[in-house]
C-alpha cells in the first residue's frame, strides 16, 4: 500500500504548492500527485499553475517522494510529443521517481486553444493514439506516427530517463478503464468503484491502482465543511458534468444547489481520523493499492501533522 498526498494546483500559488509537496516527503507520504489544469475548477479556488513548472522545482527539492501527474490530458491542449518530452525531462530531474498519469481530458481547460471538443468515445481514440506516440518517443531515435487523430513528423526526444515512466490512465467508466489496461500501465479514478477494478483486471491489467481519497480535515467539524464546501464542491457534480462545463463561472452555476449537508454526505469531515480512515477503506475495500488523500480542510499544515503522526500509518495498515 502507497499513501499520497494530493497537491491541488487550483486552489494555491505554484510557490506553497512546492512547499507543500516537500512538507509532504517529511510527513512521510510515499508520493505526491499533483493535478495540470489550465483553469480552477471554481472562482474560489483562484490558482491554476503550470504543472510541469511545479513538478521541475519538486523533483530538485525532494529526494525519496514519488511525483505523478493526476492528471494530464495529451490531447487538444498538449500534442503527446511535448507530453513525451515533458515526463521524460522530469523523470531525468526526479532520477525515475515520476509516474505519468493521463486521461481524457475536461473542457474545462482543453477548450482554450480554439479545437472542437469531441464526444468521449473520439476523446478515447485520442488517448490511445497519444499513449501510442508517447511510447514511440520513449523508445529513442527519430519517430513518425500517422494515426487517425495525432500525426508526429520525424521527432525524437533526447534527453530520456534511465528508467521510463509507468503510465497510469484515468478512467470515469469501463471503456476507459480498458484502455487502462490495454495501453497503460496502471489504473487511476476517483472513486472506490470496484467495478472499474474488475473492468480494469478483467482486460488484462495488473499494475498499480490510484485513487483520490476526499476529507476534510479541521480541529472542528463546521470549519471543515465550510473550507470543503468554498473549495470543492465541485466534486459532487460527476465526470459526467466535469468533463464538459467549459469555464469556472459554469461550475458556479452547476454547484449553487450543493449545500454543505451535501458535503457531509460525501466525504468525512472534521478532526476524527477513525472517520477518515473509513473514507480510505472504502477505495481499499474496492481493490486500489496507491490511495492519494485529498484534503479539502482549511488548514493544510495541520492535516501534514496529523498524516505524519498517525493517518498515514493507519491508512497503510489498511493493506
Amino acid at each position: 500500500m502507497k499513501v499520497g498526498f494530493k497537491l491541488m494546483a487550483e486552489a494555491f500559488d505554484p510557490k506553497e504548492i512546492v512547499r507543500q509537496a516537500v512538507a509532504a516527503e517529511q510527513a512521510g507520504f510515499d508520493f505526491v500527485e499533483i493535478s495540470d489544469h489550465f483553469h480552477p475548477w471554481l472562482y474560489s479556488q483562484k490558482h491554476s499553475g503550470f504543472a510541469w513548472s511545479m513538478l521541475a522545482a519538486i523533483a530538485t527539492q525532494t529526494s525519496t517522494l514519488q511525483l505523478a501527474t493526476g492528471v494530464t490530458c495529451p490531447i487538444i491542449r498538449y500534442h503527446p510529443a511535448i507530453v513525451a518530452q515533458a515526463a521524460a525531462t522530469t523523470a531525468v530531474l526526479a532520477d525515475g521517481r515520476f509516474t505519468l498519469g493521463l486521461g481524457s481530458g475536461e473542457r474545462l481547460n482543453e477548450h482554450i486553444t480554439g479545437a472542437p471538443w469531441p464526444s468521449a468515445h473520439i476523446r478515447h481514440e485520442m488517448l490511445r493514439e497519444a499513449i501510442e506516440v508517447i511510447r514511440l518517443l520513449w523508445s529513442g531515435g527519430y519517430q513518425s506516427y500517422e494515426g487517425k487523430h495525432v500525426t508526429l513528423d520525424d521527432a525524437r526526444v533526447f534527453d530520456l530517463p534511465d528508467e521510463l515512466p509507468e503510465i497510469v490512465v484515468a478512467a470515469g467508466g469501463t471503456n476507459a478503464a480498458e484502455i487502462a489496461a490495454r495501453s497503460g500501465d496502471g489504473l487511476f479514478t476517483t472513486e472506490p468503484d470496484a467495478d472499474l477494478v474488475t473492468a480494469y483486471r478483467d482486460a488484462g491489467g495488473s499494475g498499480s491502482r490510484f485513487c483520490e481519497v476526499p476529507m476534510a480535515w479541521a480541529p472542528d467539524v463546521d470549519s471543515a465543511l465550510k473550507a470543503a464546501h468554498s473549495t470543492f464542491r465541485f466534486g459532487l457534480t460527476g465526470w459526467k458534468v466535469q468533463a464538459e462545463l467549459p469555464n469556472p463561472i459554469n461550475f458556479e452555476a452547476a454547484t449553487s444547489l450543493v449545500r454543505e449537508s451535501d458535503i457531509a454526505d460525501a466525504m468525512s469531515c472534521g478532526p476524527d481520523l477513525d472517520a477518515h480512515v473509513a473514507s480510505a477503506k472504502e477505495f481499499v475495500d474496492a481493490g486500489y493499492d496507491h490511495l492519494t488523500l485529498l484534503n479539502a480542510g482549511p488548514d493544510v499544515d495541520g492535516f501534514l501533522e496529523v498524516c505524519r503522526t498517525d493517518l498515514i500509518d493507519r491508512v497503510r495498515s489498511l493493506a
